[in-house]
Parts: C-alpha cells; structure tokens; sequence
C-alpha cells in the first residue's frame, strides 16, 4: 500500500526534524561544555566552539534582548500563517521545504531565548574560580528569568586565519579571519532556506510582489 505525504506533514516534518536535531546539540554542547571551550573537529578550519549571545544569527547584537525575543515571535507567528497558506494554495513542495527550513531555524533560537534562562544555570568558563558546567533545572533556579535566556552557538569555521600583508593600505599587518561568525544548527538552517529560496524560487516572490501592484493599479480610478 502506497503511503501519500501531504505538502503539509512534509513542512510538519522538517520542522520538527530541524528543532529536535538543532536542541540535541545545544544541550550536549551546554551541559558538556565549559563557555568558551573548544574542540578541534577537523584541522585548524573546524571547530566545536561553545559560545552565548543575546543577539541575532551568527551572534549578531542588535536592540535589547526583550526587543529581539518579541521580534522573533512575530515573525516566527508571521512565517507560520504564510507557509499554511502556501500549502493550502498547492505551492511547490521546494518552495514549502525552504520557508519551512527558515520557521525551524527560528523556532529553535526562540526556544533558547524564552526558556534557556531558567531552566539551565550559568556557563562559566573553565578558566574562571568559579568554573563550572551547566547543569539541568538546578535548584537555585535558572541563571536568568523567562525570555532572556542567551541562544547557544557551537559551530566554527576559520577556514582562512592569517595576517594581512604590511603593504596592504589600511588593513596591512592586522589579523584577519574567514569565515569567523560562530553559528548554531538552527542559524544553519535559516542560511540553507533563505538561500535556497532566492536561488530557486525568486519568482514567487517576484509574483507575489507583481500581484499587490496589480491590485492597486485596478483600484486607482480609470481616465479617459
């Protein structure tokens, strides 16, 4: 027996594929790893790099925390009523897979910014007095209150670190590093989407731009 899956589960499912892989990693990162600790993966271009930020993607600090947490939501809630209307008007299941993509990623650092503050303790570096590993729902409660918790980052790639030439004007002699933002599975995801999305299905939203012209070109009275 043949088993149909709708446009719709196949969103449900990359969402829910992206939020369980993004939060299994943070937690194996937060709870088994000092802040700032890192693990060579691959030479000296990979890393394992635990770091928090209160910001944006790829660690970004932008406005307050309570501004981005709020903002998050909103779009998140935007994003979520656009993909059901996609769905429902039969889009093509590419175009569904990259906006769903872009709704996990962001879902995933919600989840850090509304609940990481309270149901983990602190991360202190292990080179501190008071080092010490993350722990799970500690007694003394959360090191932060309910949407200020900071989202996790772990993955690093200096694929180029090196120093620039003396001769070079203005840069020369500094120290410069490629690719050198420290990112999460859920930052990945977003990247994958929005990248995806304008590489193969800018026309939709080409389209979709083309028909709010139409419509406000029809509303305008007509002249003789």
């Amino acid at each position: 027996m043949k088993i149909k899956i709708t446009k719709g589960q196949i969103s449900v499912l990359i969402i829910i594929s992206v939020l369980v892989i993004d939060q299994i990693i943070k937690i194996l990162v937060k709870t088994g790893m000092y802040l700032h600790e890192n693990i060579r993966v691959c030479g000296d271009w990979f890393y394992i790099y635990f770091t928090e930020n209160n910001g944006m993607a790829f660690g970004m600090e932008i406005f307050g925390k309570l501004f981005l947490t709020s903002f998050r939501i909103i779009a998140v809630s935007l994003i979520g009523y656009y993909i059901v209307k996609v769905v429902k008007k039969n889009y093509k299941t590419g175009y569904i897979v990259c906006l769903s993509m872009i709704l996990a990623g962001a879902l995933g650092n919600i989840i850090d910014s509304i609940f990481y503050g309270v149901i983990f303790s602190a991360s202190v570096p292990e080179n501190y007095i008071n080092a010490s590993l993350a722990t799970f729902m500690p007694d003394g409660g959360g090191y932060s209150s309910l949407l200020y918790g900071k989202v996790v980052d772990m993955f690093y790639f200096p694929i180029i670190d090196t120093t620039w030439p003396s001769w070079i004007p203005f840069v020369g002699g500094e120290h410069f590093i490629f690719f050198s933002p420290i990112f999460n599975f859920a930052d990945a995801s977003i990247s994958c989407g929005i990248v995806a999305l304008l590489l193969f299905y800018s026309k939709y939203l080409n389209e979709g731009h083309s028909t709010k012209k139409e419509v406000i070109n029809n509303d305008e009275p007509q002249t003789k």
